[in-house]
């Protein structure tokens, strides 16, 4: 699916209650479950104890971190969507997010996004995109939520 590319409130408008789009698939390694543990300083052996979880968890395998599932929307959200003409971007909220199902080593997850509310503040432009981290091959969600950026048009 090719990016959708906005240069106005006026296209974002047009895009009210429809889904914007889907982006690629990802696969989240351990070595990336590792480096998100490095950086958070969680290193919960759910998530890096290869061989613990193997016999001990519920998974027999090693599980993401859901905050590292929730960090990867702005590497997705890029993927569906282009906004032009802009002084800046905010990331101004997050809402209703919930995490569904455990995302396991090696395993591809992958976005949906729909425009659910779009608001006009004096030439800002108050995004709530709703999205999906979908389990490649699962029905199940790993992620939903509303997130709520401010684009700030010229």
């Amino acid at each position: 699916m090719s990016k959708v590319v906005i240069n106005s409130y006026e296209e974002f408008e047009r895009l009210l209650g429809q889904q914007i789009g889907v982006s690629d698939w990802l696969e989240v390694t351990q070595e990336r479950i590792n480096q998100f543990a490095d950086a958070t300083l969680d290193h919960q052996w759910i998530h890096v104890d290869v061989e613990r979880a193997k016999t001990e968890s519920p998974f027999k395998s090693t599980i993401v971190h859901g905050y590292l599932t929730l960090s990867l929307l702005p590497y997705f959200w890029n993927q569906i969507i282009e906004v032009n003409n802009l002084k800046m971007m905010v990331n101004y909220g997050m809402d209703k997010m919930r995490f569904g199902q455990a995302v396991l080593s090696g395993q591809r997850i992958r976005m949906t996004a729909e425009l659910h509310s779009l608001v006009n503040l004096r030439g800002t432009a108050k995004a709530e995109i709703k999205f999906f981290i979908e389990i490649e091959g699962q029905k199940k969600k790993a992620l939903e939520g509303i997130a709520t950026f401010l684009y700030y048009f010229c």
